[in-house]
């Protein structure tokens, strides 16, 4: 017994076995029973141990016979049901374990998730429509609660898996024994979740730790990506994960789309289209066909896919000059329905028309007036961000409703080139404080949820009150200018289009398709890098009357050679019908006035 239950059973069933032998023997070598066969003696032995009435058809003409079997079935009662009570709670015991999630996972290059967050399930569904020209997808978790609320909950919140196999383990991702269980040295890409606790990067460093460095670790290099809430834990993080390990800066990525969202409506929209499966992506392909072409032959080599820039040498460049030569082995950077179609795209079956093109620059902006209304930590990082886009002479206007000191957000802002800063004290939630600093008047509205003070519902409560009371004046005022807000939870998103809002940034549900992303293709983490930042090519979208004439019927690939002649890359358009991110080259337009260009360019 203290060898545990497979001994025990072992045991068992050898007794019974030892049972059965000698009482079947016994009575063909006494010759005491109706058969002389010891195959048959043995099978009979064998029915009076395992089942108890067999004794009721047998010969009572020999009292000897009769004893020898009564005392074979009492034998049998006592050894046999010992055995069977044992194997059901074996069983029994082991099947509760599977349902407690501590069984070895046999999963073989899956997907594994570490830690859980309210993110996890925008992280599956992303996974989900990644995966379905995959054959046999899986996807692994591994976190502290139980096994069945997670399934539940995946259940609940995830509608469709696309064939997909979701499996759930209960450990911890500090553990190196529950960290075995789910098979990291098989996963294809490990994605490490902040945790919802007091000093989630500490875990998720401890995490990053026990995998690089864990014994059991295999010998090719992991491809982790993982979550940072503060930027000071980056250095700490990055000596851990080495080369292994894509680190997301979650405070400054919300922080610079936050800015490039609030400067111009609609790029919320081109960013969502390139983070999330569903729709366009970008992709890396290398198509010998483009070697020693230009770039900006490679900008019409596609019928249905925009490239957008060069990997070659090592490095992601997005809008590279138009003459850059594509070197051999070089994968161009595109955007496409699915790796897939990118690998079988069709040529481009059009050309620009040189004489629709009109030349010129884009005009030179005006300095910006922004108001932000609610202050955290990300709120420093924001005015940064937007200092590094602004014209000289350009003023932002902080308002919170508690007092700040300004020597102090000062210091945490930093030197500033361009912004002047204003920090008041005031209600961003009632009606006469924001008439009172006449919002109309400023470019740009940027709300910062108060997630430093109130939790994830408190919070996006206030933010959709101060969005209704701007909408409201917007309207009354007939003054346009873009409004942009930051939700915590995802839940509160639709809630908030009953507002009107332009461009709505829902923090939690941005990492996790930037998560998603880059768990699929580390070189991603480059290419979205420059997107969001200030250095480098960024989406704008222009007016796209300066680039043909209004009224002007043209193809797409006419706006693609319009964008080129000025050293930008074209990738979609915004209409009257919204904003279409990779349009077919050979897609007719007829532009009007207020229809945008959406192109990647440094400035």
């Amino acid at each position: 017994m203290a060898r545990g239950p497979s001994a025990l059973i072992g045991y068992l069933g050898l007794a019974t076995v030892v049972l059965v032998v000698v009482f079947g023997l016994l009575v063909v070598l006494a010759s005491l029973g109706p058969t002389s066969n010891a195959v048959h003696a043995l099978y009979n032995a064998l029915l009076h141990v395992i089942d108890a009435g067999t004794i009721g058809g047998d010969d009572t003409s020999s009292a000897t016979f009769i004893g020898l079997q009564l005392l074979l079935t009492f034998g049998g009662i006592i050894i046999f049901s010992a055995f069977i009570g044992v194997l059901a709670t074996t069983v029994d015991e082991q099947l509760q374990e599977l349902r407690k999630g501590r069984s070895l996972v046999l999963e073989r290059d899956h997907t594994l998730v570490l830690g859980w967050s309210d993110t996890i399930f925008t992280v599956i569904s992303e996974l989900a429509i990644a995966n379905e020209n995959e054959r046999d997808p899986s996807i692994v978790i591994l976190a502290e609660r139980d096994k069945v609320e997670m399934e539940d909950a995946i259940r609940d919140k995830v509608a469709d898996l696309r064939g997909t196999r979701v499996v759930c383990r209960t450990g911890s991702s500090i553990d190196l024994h529950d960290l075995a269980i789910v098979n990291p040295q098989d996963a294809r890409a490990i994605i490490v979740l902040s945790p919802e606790e007091d000093e989630p990067d500490a875990s998720v460093i401890k995490t990053i730790l026990a995998l690089t460095r864990g014994p059991g670790r295999r010998e090719e290099a992991y491809h982790i990506v993982a979550e940072i809430q503060d930027a000071r834990n980056l250095e700490a993080a990055r000596l851990v994960g080495g080369d292994e390990a894509v680190l997301v800066d979650k405070s400054e990525t919300i922080a610079r789309i936050i800015v490039q969202t609030a400067r111009q409506s609609g790029a919320a929209a081109v960013y969502t289209e390139l983070l999330d499966f569903d729709g366009d992506e970008v992709y890396f392909h290398a198509d010998p066909a483009l070697e020693g072409a230009t770039y900006a032959d490679a900008l019409l080599a596609y019928e249905d896919c925009c490239v957008i820039g060069l990997h070659q040498d090592g490095t992601s460049t997005l809008n590279p000059a138009p003459d850059t030569v594509v070197a051999p082995g070089a994968s161009v950077i595109a955007i496409a329905e699915d790796d897939s179609h990118l690998a079988v795209a069709a040529r481009a079956s059009v050309a620009p028309d040189p004489d629709a093109i009109l030349e010129g620059t884009p005009p030179r902006p005006a300095p910006t007036h922004a108001l932000i209304l609610g202050v955290n930590a990300r709120t420093p990082m924001v005015i940064r961000e937007l200092d590094a886009y602004v014209e000289p002479d350009s003023t932002v206007l902080v308002v919170a409703d508690a007092q700040i000191d300004g020597d102090v957000f000062a210091q945490r802002i930093g030197p500033l080139e361009r912004l002047t800063v204003d920090v008041r004290r005031g209600a961003t939630t009632e009606r006469a404080a924001l008439e009172a600093l006449e919002v109309e008047r400023f470019d740009h509205a940027i709300v910062m949820c108060y997630s430093d003070e109130l939790d994830a519902q408190r919070a996006d409560a206030r933010t959709l009150v101060t969005l209704l009371h701007l909408r409201d004046i917007a309207d009354r005022t007939g003054v346009r200018f873009t409004v942009v807000s930051e939700m915590l939870d995802d839940r509160n998103r639709e809630l908030a289009q009953v507002t009107k809002v332009d461009d709505v940034i829902v923090s939690d549900q941005v990492i996790s398709l930037l998560l998603t992303q880059i768990s699929e293709n580390r070189h991603l983490a480059d290419v979205f890098t420059e997107l969001f930042a200030a250095d480098g090519a960024e989406v704008y979208l222009r007016d796209a009357t300066s680039y043909v004439a209004a009224g002007a019927t043209v193809t797409f690939a006419t706006l693609v050679g319009a964008a080129t002649a000025r050293g930008e890359t074209a990738i979609g358009y915004r209409g009257s019908s919204g904003v279409v991110v990779n349009p077919p080259k050979s897609l007719q337009l007829t532009i009007a006035p207020g229809d945008r260009l959406i192109v990647l360019a440094e400035s």
